[in-house]
């Protein structure tokens, strides 16, 4: 393989998209179908630049891996008589080593870590072992020979070697993880017959945190070539800069109504990590006693669902409880149920709500929310319950300012958060960020521990990217609107019938303006059962007809808040991967960005539906 001409012929998509199309991604062969096919390709020496983009994807969200991780992983792998699977990147210097931790812990099975590099490779050790009950056993060597024999337990040795030189290797170690100085960290499992630890290791790497970013792989890959000097200037490596920062600070402020200094991580699940880590640290502390309940929506974003429940899996005193918000449920109702029942109990609340729901687009009276979640209850012992503090997911509509002091959550200890990669860069980037209210001002000190341990913190170059995109933010979420509205409204003038999710105009009107909406077409058919299938085929047939008419403006993707396009995906087959399968939604979530030609869109529905003998 020549690295050197991949990199001269470089496709553009593989360093900026954030995004990719899921019709061209099989989940079962995310990095592997890419590899095998590029392999193919280099095979007949074509590097041409349009024959590497023609390629499948590497995965489908940056987050979870992309081409040049995939590139890299498999040159490290060749330098160290690896096979590709054995080698994971990460944006983050202690995620590998906490995945190991985790997958250990959950074993019951000790780790032993030995490091040859200055300082020790993890940070806040106290913290790791008391909140996440990670037994951590640290060793400094000089040589990875000096490592002995283990009887029982994994090892793992951390160095910080270039990346264009061999790992020294010892056959009493399991996994190396190797730290690069600047941009992240590879993890190598020497061990193959550990079971399931690759798959663990991914894992994490899809909820926890985030493989090593485009630029950042491609800054790694030029160095093993010896040829930094080549690096085309957009994609060379930003230093950090407080002014940066201070700028997408200062738009956090005006956007939320928050008046203290926001948190930025490397994606939105990173900071949601430590959001939620540090919430149960922080009832850890306050009741040592009392169960930890993490009260959230079933059907909520996939990954949101699925990182709360692998906490709870992790620390026995967490539990989940399902909050059901939509279709039909209403999230004030039921969250005052699911309140009263946990004070009962005597447990302490951590309630996590997108809103507006996802993804039937529902709004909550945000005055009745106030007083549900203020209320006092009390305990089975007649005592005052424990208060809920509240984390409100608002990617959609991130410009509501509900931290501010006229805010009906004023009361409420409440912590937002955003996933960066939509509204807030246009898709630029995957950054994410929180803040919070007064209420809740003791404790985003404890969170930025636990983003600070995780080595989750948003790195320079993302940092660029929010700090050019997010002072435009408000213009584009009002023009996105405008052009949702639009469509939503030729939808219901074509097809009257059809089961559309989407904020009234009433509620728009309270500044609650997403550009997103959900459509189930009417389908026939003899019983439900029949309905709800056509139903299901139809909607695939909706979404693959307005991509294929239109490559260029209907992409087949999770996406939201873009600068340009529109997106469409079903829920239940993207973001809900891991949802249980009754909750799944199989709705067609459709997606307009700012610059989007809606009466081509509008076209082209009333064509389907005059295909499909809708209308």
């Amino acid at each position: 393989m020549n690295v050197r001409q991949i990199l001269q012929n470089l496709p553009a998509s593989w360093v900026e998209l954030t995004t990719h199309r899921l019709d061209i991604y099989n989940e079962a062969l995310a990095k592997s179908e890419f590899l095998e096919q590029l392999k193919e390709q280099l095979s007949t020496g074509d590097y041409l630049v349009e024959a590497l983009e023609q390629l499948p994807t590497a995965y489908d969200y940056i987050r979870l891996g992309h081409q040049l991780s995939s590139i890299l992983e498999w040159v490290l792998a060749e330098l160290n008589g690896l096979s590709s699977e054995q080698v994971i990147t990460f944006s983050s210097k202690t995620m590998p080593i906490l995945a190991f931790l985790r997958r250990n812990a959950l074993n019951g099975e000790p780790t032993f870590i030995y490091y040859d590099t200055d300082n020790s490779p993890l940070i806040d050790i106290p913290r790791l072992e008391q909140v996440y009950g990670y037994q951590v056993n640290l060793h400094k060597i000089k040589n990875v020979s000096e490592i002995a024999p283990h009887v029982r337990g994994s090892v793992i040795f951390v160095t910080k070697l270039a990346y264009n030189q061999s790992l020294k290797v010892n056959a009493n170690v399991d996994v190396t993880v190797n730290i690069h100085p600047d941009y992240g960290s590879a993890l190598f499992v020497h061990n193959t017959q550990l079971p399931n630890l690759v798959k663990d290791i991914q894992h994490v790497r899809r909820r926890e945190t985030i493989a090593m970013t485009p630029i950042h792989a491609l800054n790694v890959l030029y160095e093993m070539v010896n040829d930094d000097q080549s690096i085309p200037q957009k994609y060379q490596p930003d230093v950090y800069k407080p002014e940066v920062f201070n700028t997408i600070a200062d738009c956090i402020k005006e956007n939320t109504g928050s008046v203290l200094m926001p948190l930025i991580a490397s994606s939105g699940l990173s900071i949601q990590y430590a959001i939620m880590m540090g919430l149960v640290e922080n009832a850890m502390k306050q009741y040592p006693e009392k169960p930890i309940k993490i009260i959230l929506p079933p059907n909520c974003y996939g990954g949101t669902n699925d990182q709360a429940r692998r906490i709870a899996e992790l620390i026995p005193n967490v539990g989940i409880v399902d909050l059901y918000v939509d279709g039909g449920q209403n999230l004030v109702a039921s969250l005052e149920v699911v309140l009263s029942e946990v004070g009962m109990s005597d447990g302490f609340p951590i309630v996590l709500a997108e809103i507006p729901t996802n993804p039937r687009v529902e709004v909550p009276d945000m005055k009745q929310l106030g007083q549900v979640l203020g209320a006092k209850r009390k305990n089975h012992k007649g005592g005052l319950a424990v208060e809920p503090v509240f984390m409100v997911d608002q990617t959609f509509c991130p410009n509501v300012k509900l931290l501010h002091q006229q805010s009906e959550l004023v009361a409420v200890k409440t912590i937002s958060f955003s996933s960066g990669s939509k509204f807030p860069s246009g898709g630029r980037c995957i950054a994410g960020y929180c803040a919070a209210n007064d209420s809740a001002k003791g404790l985003m000190e404890i969170i930025s521990k636990h983003l600070l341990l995780s080595d989750n913190s948003a790195v320079p170059h993302q940092l660029v990217t929010l700090a050019e995109n997010m002072p435009s933010m408000p213009d584009r979420i009002r023009k996105a609107y405008h052009n949702a509205r639009q469509f939503v409204q030729h939808i219901q003038s074509v097809l009257p019938q059809s089961k559309i999710y989407f904020v009234s105009e009433e509620i728009a009107s309270q500044g609650f303006t997403p550009s997103v909406f959900s459509l189930d077409l009417p389908a026939t058919g003899g019983t439900k059962h029949e309905r709800d299938e056509n139903q299901k085929i139809l909607n695939k047939k909706l979404i693959h007809f307005m991509i294929t008419n239109h490559p260029n403006d209907c992409k087949n993707c999770v996406s939201y808040g873009q600068l340009k396009g529109c997106y469409w995906t079903i829920p239940a087959t993207s973001t809900q991967g891991t949802t249980k399968e009754h909750d799944k939604d199989y709705v067609v979530r459709v997606a307009l960005a700012p610059d989007v030609d809606v009466e081509l869109l509008s076209s082209s529905f009333t064509e389907f539906c005059r295909l499909e003998n809708l209308i």
